[in-house]
């Protein structure tokens, strides 16, 4: 039959391996066609076809194959527009051959497409999905000339969409159910362009990793989004992942060309967004006036024409929404952005590492912050995880982004409603149910403005959220007036369709939104750890019954953050700490003061380094004497004495010195008031595990005379060297501002008798020191003033066996009990007021000093235990290391006394040889004249010469000279001798000493 069509010669020519005699078999096939579309003979035309088909393009060899294309190519050019008929059968051989192993039949497949599609035009739109996917992989061929033919033919095709993107096929067609390739095997075969069917084959490709197939699907999906008609941004989260892949290629021209595109994306979403908020605007405001209308025509108008005439009136308003209405078009009308789906698709992105993929998804998720506000909000708690690591991020840009991000978040959480009920912890962002607000006023949820997130302009969603009110308000009164009209009162009163993101708020997790927080302490970051904290300080502030409770499992994370090494974190902590005391009960606030100072007993080097912060922010944040009451009351019933001790010198520390305690000082100075004297009691029990706090906690109160009976107390227990260092601070911080009243009232002995009694107390306590100086000088200055003698005399008389502290107790309470609180600072209590019970007080400081002092001794006998019997058992490791560094440290002792009496021999020599001199010195000058004119032993004459005295004076002045320093000399070696070895002896008692002090405060 192929005989029979085509001609012997024609049939040699279209299998000739020459170019040009292929070429003029290809013009002999057009002119038999041309003589067939004259004749009107289409079934020659078929044959023919059929003939090229056959027994050329699907034929074994090359040379055929390739004149079978050119054949095809010729027969479409002289169909010219009568080729639709009779593409079912040439486009698909063509299509075959762009997979052929010959790269020569794979450019004549190109070439012969080309032709074939200048002449179809719209026609061959019909095959587009076989033409993009074969052209995406002749694109990424390794011939040149193929890779060339392909383009010439894709520049073809991209023209001939631009010309039919108008009578396209499917263009609103939404797929948001479905599976797109489902979709796409279900639709009927059509003739022309069809979007839906070809996004599936889009998303399949878009995942390709060959920068010329991802350059090609780039310019293309760029073409399609040029053409205003097809809206491809409908479609986007179908290829939006593998799109964003593209900013990771290695070729620079691919980033470009992605990031224009995503940007250009960008843009028309933004632009369809405002679009429909002004839309939404315009329409809540056109039936905000009809129902006004129909208010002011209530007495006149017939009620149910009017109600006719409303509802008939508002039908176009909702067409024109949909942009089905008969007004002009506008471009991005009526299309669908679907926000969740999106959001889905960049969340993985957010924490790529490619740092152009993941500044693109977080400057989207920011800008859709704006824009999806009632989405956005339900992807809280999967965002945060993602957005607060990048506030560290070493890029600049990827860090300024994220800041914003996470400040537009935040916001949009801050000024969301509150939920209507407590969440459970097992509650889900699926899970949560959708509570109906469109029939409660806005008013009930009050939104709080946050100082640092205003909004800088006025967005038209919270102006048609007024709106949506007053309109909810008026269709409410126009139901309630018209209940007889059931049917025309439905239509007026229903709910508006685009109503309902302004209506109804989704629901926050906020149970997953703090763990997702929470989860964040464990960033290395501090600008992360940071953050999280000031998210929870404002959900709690927000929402304070729904998270964060006692039991919920993150107390003990917050506790354990206050040893972060970071201070910036430590004080949020400590703000969010007390903020969630602040809206509990007393329990919670014991618990966390007891867990605090548990923290503190593992953990020395956080009461060290960080302790003193952590009070003085708890004290800024919370009431600082409930504070102070529950930690003395923790502290006082406290079994680690040595704990016990530490933290109430801290505490003690902290009261006098901080500013944020003044006031807490001031109440403990307000004698004349019950509460001042019950802190001062409860205060002063717990104070009483270290001596030196309680003395100057009596200082604070203006209790001297007790003061004075505490000092004697001191007499009976041990005076250590870590008593003797407190002291010594103690009168430093006498001299501070501090205790500026108390040196003033060293100037008023007749008010304040005990004061003076108790400061030299204190300084007969102190060794000879710098600190002791500086009493002495502060009293001297004051007795020298004649104020020494109205120091009040402690009576020796008193019962028998008592000791001279019970006695000053005795006095004490008699003082009291005839002048009432006189001696006490001067504070004239109310009579009716009772003052402290100091007797028991001072019973329970010695009871508690006396168990300090047990638990000293009990330290140095486990301590002489050690060192006896370490050494011999295998088993005490930890004893025999012990020893060994008693040992070491002996030997470092020994040395330096060693070098010490070297130093003191020398110096001592020394001094000698310069007392020798001056001996020397003073014999001599004692034989120069009484006038002292001369230092020497010659004698000025009267006419200006000297003159040397005789030879035989000389002699005896020297013998005598001799003989006197001879016998002072003696004298002075001896009694040096005797100095120096008192000295020695001195010396090696002190050293003894030292050592044993050591010994016992390390134990």
């Amino acid at each position: 039959m192929s005989d029979y069509i085509l001609s012997p010669q024609v049939s040699r020519g279209l299998s000739d391996k020459l170019y040009d005699k292929r070429k003029g078999a290809a013009l002999e096939v057009e002119r038999v066609i041309r003589e067939f579309v004259i004749a009107g003979d289409t079934a020659k035309i078929k044959l023919t076809i059929q003939a090229l088909v056959t027994d050329f393009v699907y034929s074994v060899s090359p040379n055929a194959r390739n004149g079978g294309l050119i054949g095809l190519a010729a027969t479409s050019i002289s169909l010219a527009g009568g080729v639709s008929t009779y593409l079912e059968s040439i486009v698909p051989p063509v299509l075959v051959c762009f997979a052929d192993q010959d790269s020569r039949v794979r450019y004549y497949a190109c070439e012969s497409m080309y032709n074939i599609a200048k002449v179809a035009r719209g026609s061959i739109l019909r095959y587009f999905n076989e033409l993009f996917d074969a052209m995406s992989k002749l694109y990424a061929d390794a011939e040149m000339s193929v890779k060339n033919g392909a383009e010439l033919l894709d520049r073809l095709v991209k023209d001939i969409v631009h010309e039919q993107s108008i009578a396209y096929s499917g263009a609103i067609t939404h797929i948001d159910d479905q599976d797109p390739q489902q979709l796409a095997l279900a639709m009927p075969q059509v003739s022309q362009f069809s979007l839906p069917r070809f996004i599936p084959l889009l998303a399949e490709r878009v995942y390709s990793k060959n920068s010329w197939t991802r350059n090609y699907l780039v310019t293309w999906i760029a073409v399609l989004d040029s053409i205003p008609d097809l809206e491809l941004v409908s479609y986007l989260p179908d290829f939006l992942d593998g799109l964003l892949y593209f900013l990771s290629d290695s070729n620079p021209d691919v980033r470009t060309l992605t990031q224009k595109l995503l940007s250009d994306f960008l843009t028309e979403i933004r632009e369809v967004a405002e679009l429909q908020q002004q839309q939404q605007h315009e329409h809540l405001q056109a039936r905000l006036k009809q129902l006004q209308l129909s208010d002011s025509q209530h007495g006149s108008l017939n009620r149910d024409g009017n109600d006719v005439v409303l509802a008939r009136d508002m039908d176009p308003l909702e067409s024109e929404s949909t942009g089905q209405g008969k007004g002009s078009w506008v471009p991005g009308q009526g299309v669908s952005i679907h926000y969740a789906k999106i959001v889905k698709i960049l969340k993985p992105h957010l924490t790529s590492n490619d740092e152009d993929i993941q500044e693109t998804a977080l400057r989207w998720i920011n800008e859709f912050m704006s824009l999806a506000k009632e989405v956005m909000i339900q992807f809280t708690p999967t965002l945060i995880p993602a957005i607060l690591p990048c506030l560290a991020h070493k890029v600049n840009s990827i860090r300024a982004i994220a800041s914003e991000a996470n400040l537009s978040l935040y916001r949009l959480v801050y000024e969301s409603a509150l939920p209507s009920e407590p969440q459970h912890p097992a509650a889900s962002p699926q899970g949560t149910p959708n509570v109906d607000r469109s029939t409660q006023p806005r008013s009930q949820s009050p939104r709080p403005q946050s100082p640092k997130f205003q909004d800088r302009s006025a967005m038209s969603f919270g102006t048609s959220a007024s709106l949506a009110s007053k309109l909810t308000s008026g269709a409410s009164r126009e139901q309630s007036t018209q209940s007889s009209r059931d049917s025309i009162a439905d239509r007026t009163a229903s709910p508006v369709p685009t109503q309902k993101p302004v209506a109804e708020q989704p629901e926050f997790d906020y149970v997953a939104t703090v763990n997702a927080l929470t989860l964040q302490f464990l960033n290395e970051h501090e600008q992360t750890r940071v953050a999280s904290l000031e998210w929870l300080l404002m959900l709690h502030k927000r929402a304070p019954h729904l998270i964060l409770a006692i039991d919920d499992g993150s107390f003990p994370l917050l506790l354990k953050t206050l040893s972060d090494p970071s201070e910036e974190v430590i004080k949020r902590d400590l703000q969010l700490l007390a903020q969630i005391s602040s809206h509990s009960d007393d329990a919670y606030f014991c618990n966390f003061m007891r867990n605090m100072l548990s923290l503190f007993s593992t953990d020395r080097r956080l009461l060290e380094n960080r302790g003193s912060v952590i009070i003085r922010q708890l004290c800024v944040s919370l009431n600082s004497e409930r504070i102070y009451r529950t930690l003395a009351e923790i502290l006082e019933k406290d079994e680690d004495l040595e704990f016990a001790n530490t933290m109430v010198q801290n505490l003690n520390i902290i009261l006098i010195t901080a500013p944020e305690l003044a006031d807490l000082r001031k109440r403990l100075k307000s004698v004349d008031s019950r509460d001042g004297q019950a802190l001062f009691a409860v205060l002063y029990r717990s104070w009483c595990h270290n001596p030196v706090s309680t003395f100057a906690l009596c200082l604070m109160a203006q209790y001297y005379e007790h003061a004075v009976a505490l000092l004697q107390s001191f007499a009976e227990f041990e005076i250590t060297v870590n008593l003797l260092i407190q002291v010594d601070k103690l009168v430093q911080l006498i001299e501070s501002p501090v205790f500026t009243y108390l040196r003033l009232q060293l100037l008023e002995p007749e008010r304040y008798p005990h004061l003076f009694k108790c400061l030299y107390g204190l300084l007969m306590l102190l060794p000879q020191s710098t600190a002791f100086a500086t009493l002495r000088n502060r009293l001297t200055s004051v007795s020298s003033m004649g104020f020494i003698h109205l120091i009040p005399k402690t009576s020796s008389s008193g019962p028998s066996g008592a000791t001279p502290a019970s006695t000053s107790v005795s006095a004490l309470t008699s003082s009291s009990r005839s002048k009432g609180a006189g001696s006490y600072g001067g504070s004239h209590l109310n009579h009716h007021t009772e003052g402290p019970k100091f007797p028991e007080l001072l019973s329970h400081f010695r009871t508690t000093q006396g168990r300090h002092e047990r638990s000293r001794r009990q330290a140095v006998q486990a301590l002489l235990r050690l060192n006896t019997y370490g050494s011999s058992s295998s088993g005490l490791a930890g004893a025999a290391h012990y020893s060994q560094q008693q040992q070491h440290f002996q030997q470092h002792q020994q040395k330096h006394q060693r070098k010490q009496q070297q130093q003191m021999e020398h110096q001592q020599l020394q001094q000698q040889v310069q007392h020798q001199q001056q001996l020397y010195d003073l014999a001599h000058n004692n034989h120069h004249p009484p006038g002292g004119e001369s230092y020497t032993s010659r004698t000025y004459q009267q006419d200006g010469s000297f003159a040397s005295p005789t030879e035989s004076e000389h002699d005896s002045q020297t013998r005598s000279s001799s003989a006197g320093l001879g016998a002072q000399s003696t004298n002075t070696i001896t009694g040096t001798s005797r100095r120096r070895t008192r000295d020695r002896q001195s010396q090696q008692d002190a050293t003894q000493r030292d050592s044993t002090r050591s010994v016992v405060n390390r134990s």
